[in-house]
């Protein structure tokens, strides 16, 4: 029997770039959930016996939360609900189970590379039919019903059983509990050589960060690849996620960083994100920052047997690095620049003028689903190291030797006052007809500007996605407010260089100049109180 509950409305639901994210304890509170579900529900069209996809990371929370997510689908119509085991499905395994299974689309319950655990994160995300993040119109549409809702629907019973698979039923709809690795080791068997990367006798060590692609990484990597048990650590999904941090940056895998650069080191390391979407690359003695990853895995696709037709176009996040635009100027093929957020590559992807997208928060992917892969990244990779026999510092030299290099990092200040952060941003935003021919040190800015983004695809217009100075030479700072975070606001500046011959220099030396024009330009010290980044990637 559907019952109607009453509810009132909260008004701290607005979804951001991937979804609605909040500390647990906002989620746990009465009807909080259950609203914004509803939402979602009442926001979309076509439910009547539809087909939805529910999963997430594992983290605290996720199971409680499915088994209501399973019961409001029921009352609300829906026919068959997919529910990967243990309430288990990595972000791009439900891009691509959405997709193979026609569903008209999905709730992914993660927070991504935030923290779990009772005091940390929780997120709710819908995915619409081509398996990618909900559009703006759509989430713009739940914003507006999360600020009216009065009712909530479900339906009597309690618990199923998430760890079993097979068929239940919940009202009058189908609860199918699906294995959450199968269909997506399957896929990449299609897209990569696991025959080669076997017979080349490889070495490698996978930190999955107690999150998500745990159950993927042994699957895929120990038992269909071969590599020794013990290659995947940190593999099993924790709700709290061993208490670490599952962001697979330098500072949060360092673990691994250390073991490649030892002496006895594999020969590649990568890791992983809380819901799998994102990924770590180094190889014995050398960090490839992930621009430099989406263009040297977009220069090499062809090796790979899914990629041999060649790449229809190459997009990036604009505050990713330009490498990627250098390799598709090589090929004679597109390269778009998109704001931040998975959605944007969706309508190139769906439109089949790009196959490779990435960003510089190690986000890559392609059009095998409409999400980032962070495990598609590292088969990549490996296909690559066993179509060329090279290790993973002669392949960066020779991508450098032939396109040049681009000095590239990442500074976050993180949990700033949100009102100091918005002071900072209005500032720089009214100073910008002022700056170009402004001299900084050596460097000239040459052109400054809130970077829109016109959509190829449909026309629409994204604007003030973020600040560019740009200087004479090539090299540009990019300041920008994070939509990831639950509290507070992280500025995110992106620092960049470009060196035609001089490839084997250090990061840091080559980008302390910009790292100095960018606060001189921004006032960061002065209007955060911050002197140094909390992370730097």
């Amino acid at each position: 029997m559907i019952r109607t509950i009453e509810s009132t409305p909260y008004t701290d639901q607005k979804p951001g770039t991937s979804g609605l994210r909040k500390k647990v304890r906002v989620f746990q509170q009465p009807n909080y959930a259950e609203n914004f579900i509803q939402s979602v529900f009442d926001a979309i069209a076509d439910k009547d016996g539809a087909t939805l996809v529910i999963g997430g990371d594992g983290r605290f929370l996720n199971r409680e939360v499915i088994q209501v997510a399973i019961r409001i689908a029921a009352a609300n119509g829906f026919g068959r609900v997919l529910v990967g085991r243990g309430g288990l499905l990595s972000t791009p395994a439900a891009s691509h189970l959405i997709r193979k299974r026609s569903a008209l689309g999905g709730l992914v319950l993660s927070a991504s590379h935030n923290p779990g655990g009772p005091d940390e994160d929780f997120g709710i995300k819908y995915n619409v039919a081509n398996g990618g993040p909900a559009p703006e119109k759509v989430t713009d549409a739940i914003h507006a019903r999360t600020l009216t809702i009065d009712r909530w629907l479900t339906v009597e019973g309690g618990d199923i059983d998430l760890d079993t698979l097979g068929e239940v039923t919940v009202g009058d709809m189908t609860v199918e509990i699906v294995d959450p690795v199968a269909d997506y080791a399957a896929l990449m068997e299609t897209l990569f050589d696991f025959a080669a990367i076997r017979a080349a006798g490889l070495t490698m060590a996978f930190d999955a960060m107690s999150a998500i692609t745990g159950p993927y990484a042994t699957e895929i990597l120990e038992n269909r690849l071969g590599f020794a048990p013990g290659t995947v650590r940190n593999g099993t999904p924790l709700p709290d996620f061993g208490g670490h941090h599952p962001d697979p940056n330098l500072v949060h895998a360092h673990a691994l960083y250390e073991t490649m650069m030892g002496p006895d080191a594999p020969d590649f390391g990568a890791a992983s994100d809380g819901d799998g979407d994102r990924n770590l690359i180094i190889g014995r003695g050398r960090f490839v920052t992930p621009s430099d990853s989406l263009a040297m895995l977009a220069a090499n696709a062809h090796l790979a047997p899914g990629y041999r037709d060649g790449l229809k176009g190459i997009a990036r996040s604009m505050p990713t690095s330009a490498a990627a635009d250098r390799v598709a100027a090589k090929l004679g093929i597109p390269a778009f620049e998109t704001p931040t957020g998975w959605k944007f590559f969706g309508n190139l992807l769906d439109a089949g003028m790009a196959t490779i997208c990435g960003e510089e928060s190690a986000g890559t992917g392609s059009d095998h689903v409409r999400e980032k892969d962070g495990l598609w990244a590292v088969l990549l990779w490996l296909n690559i190291l066993a179509a060329t026999g090279k290790s993973v510092d002669a392949i960066a030299r020779d991508h450098w030797a032939t396109y040049g290099r681009n000095y590239y990092a990442r500074h976050d200040y993180e949990g700033v006052e949100s009102e100091r952060a918005d002071a900072l941003m209005a500032d720089l935003r009214g100073r910008l007809a002022m700056l170009p021919g402004t001299a900084i040190g050596d460097l000239t800015i040459e052109t400054a500007d809130d970077f829109a983004y016109h959509d190829p695809t449909d026309g629409s217009v994204s604007r003030n996605q973020g600040v560019r100075i740009l200087f004479a030479g090539g090299s540009r700072v990019v300041f920008r407010l994070s939509g990831t975070g639950t509290s507070g606001a992280t500025l995110r500046v992106y620092l960049e260089r470009y060196e035609a011959a001089r490839i084997d220099e250090d990061t840091g030396a080559m980008l302390a100049d910009i790292v100095a024009a960018a606060d001189e330009v921004a006032g960061i010290v002065r209007h955060t109180g911050r002197t140094e980044p909390d992370v730097v990637t």
